[in-house]
């Protein structure tokens, strides 16, 4: 486990070189400091076991119209509920409010993402295996 004034000691090396990220590794666990930019204001941080997508930071999500159907949590978007099974919603499907319209996997816990309203999903803003952010729009609805 790096301790914290080591990672203090890498913020700081960061801070003081023209690098823009680092990333450090050891045998339990994986970092990466990125410095802040107008392109890219996140710091990702990622333990060596979460999947290589878990460590890049998630792109914005584009501008959309009609209402979002939100994370409610960090953790990998499934469309469907198993591999081999079809997706829970496609564009153009009607849901009604608490219809089941994907899968959020967070600390290997499956849990159920239902509609906020009635509607037709307009669009599907990820992709099957995203890592996506709290409060992220998965989908809108019109």
């Amino acid at each position: 486990m790096i301790d914290i004034e080591t990672l203090k000691d890498y913020i700081k090396v960061l801070e003081d070189s023209s690098l823009a990220e680092i990333e450090i590794s050891d045998e339990e666990d994986s970092i990466r400091l990125a410095k802040p930019s107008a392109d890219s204001p996140v710091v990702a941080f990622a333990p060596s076991n979460a999947p290589a997508a878990a460590q890049a930071a998630p792109a914005a999500a584009p501008a959309t119209s009609g209402k979002a159907i939100k994370s409610p949590m960090v953790g990998v978007f499934y469309a469907a509920p198993s591999p081999d099974r079809p997706p829970f919603v496609n564009v153009g499907d009607t849901v009604k409010k608490g219809d089941v319209v994907c899968i959020i996997e967070a600390m290997k816990i499956m849990n159920e993402i239902t509609a906020t309203e009635s509607g037709t999903i307009t669009e599907v803003l990820v992709e099957n295996g995203d890592v996506v952010e709290y409060d992220q729009p998965l989908f809108t609805i019109g």
